[in-house]
């Protein structure tokens, strides 16, 4: 599978999975198993959209796209600017 592909297919399943629609994809890198895919997806829409929370998931495909594991690592108000 090629970039676009896994992005496409890890997009896919966190959405139906956890039921989130997805915004952006914040990484992508290979990992030993496969793939691991970081998205950021909307949790609760709010008015107005910056109060809107937004989750970020790591999502590891193998590589032939299978899922094999998902989980939500933080939240943040979309209006909230990230430290580094």
């Amino acid at each position: 599978m090629n970039a676009e592909e896994v992005i496409k297919r890890a997009s896919e399943e966190i959405a139906k999975l956890a039921k989130i629609q997805v915004e952006r994809v914040v990484g992508l890198s290979k990992a030993d198993q496969g793939w691991m895919v970081s998205l950021e997806g909307v949790e609760r829409r709010a008015i107005p959209e910056t109060m809107d929370v937004l989750g970020l998931y790591e999502v590891l495909l193998d590589e032939d796209g299978n899922l094999l594991s998902f989980g939500r690592k933080s939240l943040r108000k979309r209006g909230d600017t990230e430290e580094r």
